[in-house]
């Protein structure tokens, strides 16, 4: 497969503080990629130094092909293109609509016209699941799905290749979840995009994810799978899957479920 990410022997540190000690990760292309991690593991602080909104302290960080670490300006400006973000709680501008929410991307980096900006906001809008009211709406209006749902749109106004969620079903009662990693299923199927979320899910571990890491004592202590992760014996492993839900992996495991 297609290496889309490689993280390699990244280092990140706050003074004498180690957050990450060598760590290493694959995402191939087209795979919905997790990354999980028990609390203060520096998940979303890995998921900055893929965007370029923090640089490591050692390592190297590959995206689509482009060394990070040594990248050009030019370089740089055109691979931000070519991913879009979904941070934790939407981050919708208040001031705007969800329409000008999602148009903004395609003022500032591209010359469409107007009235093919309006075509393609509808269209976004229409691609995640909400009604075309939604458009003048402003996010104080919005449901906490709906803000997920318009801040996905907008994520994905430009066409990204690389789409980054973080958390993108905290907040959400299990139906609207559920509902929401359908979405990402249909995306990724729809679009051919390459996925990488930060979760805490099991229910999305289950069902959506090809592949994911597990992040603990500053390492990936668990990579593939799920079947391959089940394998290790590191105790987060242990504590976060097999010991409160060894049953419904096993049946997960099994092909039962």
């Amino acid at each position: 497969m297609e290496k889309i990410i490689e993280v390699r022997d990244i280092v990140t540190s706050f003074g004498s503080t180690i957050i990450h000690d060598k760590v290493n990760l694959t995402v191939e292309k087209n795979n919905i990629y997790g990354i999980l991690g028990e609390s203060g593991s520096g998940k979303t602080l890995l998921m900055k130094e893929m965007i370029m909104l923090l640089k490591p302290t050692a390592g190297e960080v590959w995206v689509l092909g482009h060394k990070l670490s040594d990248i050009r300006y030019q370089d740089a400006q055109s691979l931000r293109h070519q991913w879009g973000i979904l941070f934790q709680f939407g981050a919708l501008f208040t001031s705007l609509t969800v329409a000008e929410n999602i148009e903004l991307q395609l003022k500032e980096y591209t010359s469409i016209s107007k009235k093919m900006r309006d075509i393609i906001v509808k269209t976004k809008i229409s691609m995640v699941g909400l009604p075309s009211r939604a458009g003048g709406l402003y996010p104080s209006a919005l449901s906490g799905g709906m803000i997920k749902r318009a801040a996905l749109a907008r994520a994905l106004a430009i066409d990204p290749k690389l789409l980054f969620l973080d958390e993108p079903t905290s907040g959400l009662d299990p139906i609207g979840a559920r509902n929401f990693d359908a979405l990402i299923v249909e995306l990724r199927e729809l679009l051919g995009i390459t996925v990488v979320m930060i979760t805490h899910d099991l229910e999305s571990i289950y069902s959506i994810v090809d592949r994911f890491s597990v992040l603990a004592d500053k390492h990936v202590v668990a990579e593939g799978s799920l079947e391959n992760v089940l394998q290790s014996n590191h105790p987060f492993v242990e504590r976060f899957f097999k010991n409160n839900y060894s049953e419904k992996i096993k049946m997960r495991v099994d092909g039962n479920v």
